[in-house]
C-alpha cells in the first residue's frame, strides 16, 4: 500500500486537535509537534506529513487516566 501525504493545511483541516497551519509552523520551529518531510532548504521547500506519522503522534500524545483509588 503506498503512504499518503498531506500538506500542512490538509493536515490541520483533518486533523484539528493539531491545530491550523500557523499551529503546526510554530511546533516545526520549537523542534515539536508531528516528524516532516521537508522538500528543498529554507523557506521554499515545501512541508508535507505522512498519515501514518499524524496517527503515530497522537498515539504517543494520548493520556490514559489512572482510575480512582
Amino acid at each position: 500500500m503506498q503512504e499518503e501525504f498531506l500538506s500542512p493545511k490538509e493536515v490541520s483541516e483533518r486533523y484539528p486537535v493539531l491545530g491550523g497551519v500557523h499551529a503546526l509552523a510554530e511546533r516545526r520551529w520549537r523542534g515539536e509537534g508531528p516528524a516532516y518531510i521537508k522538500t528543498g532548504k529554507g523557506r521554499g521547500g515545501r512541508v508535507f506529513y505522512r498519515i501514518s506519522t499524524i496517527e503515530d503522534f497522537l498515539t504517543e500524545c494520548t493520556v490514559s487516566p489512572r482510575s480512582a483509588a
